[in-house]
């Protein structure tokens, strides 16, 4: 999956003590979505299918996200 986006702004920022910070915040509007139908089957995506890896907090650590870790969780009525 992977999305299309166009740039709405950049933002220069500052550190906590209001001095200029080297880093930028980028916003943008997703403009399209583009996802192999394999991870769509029945019509419901299907997120383990994409192997999606996600950062876990360490300079060098991440997570994968495994079909065996799914789970349901009903709303209440």
């Amino acid at each position: 999956m992977s999305f299309e986006c166009r740039v709405s702004d950049i933002i220069p920022l500052r550190g906590a003590d209001g001095r200029p910070s080297t880093n930028l915040l980028t916003i943008g509007e997703v403009i399209a979505v583009h996802i192999d139908e394999a991870l769509i089957p029945d019509g419901i995506y299907q997120t383990a299918l994409g192997q999606p890896v996600l950062r876990a907090g360490g300079p060098s650590s991440y997570f994968e996200i495994l079909a065996e870790g799914r789970f349901d969780l009903i709303r209440p009525r």
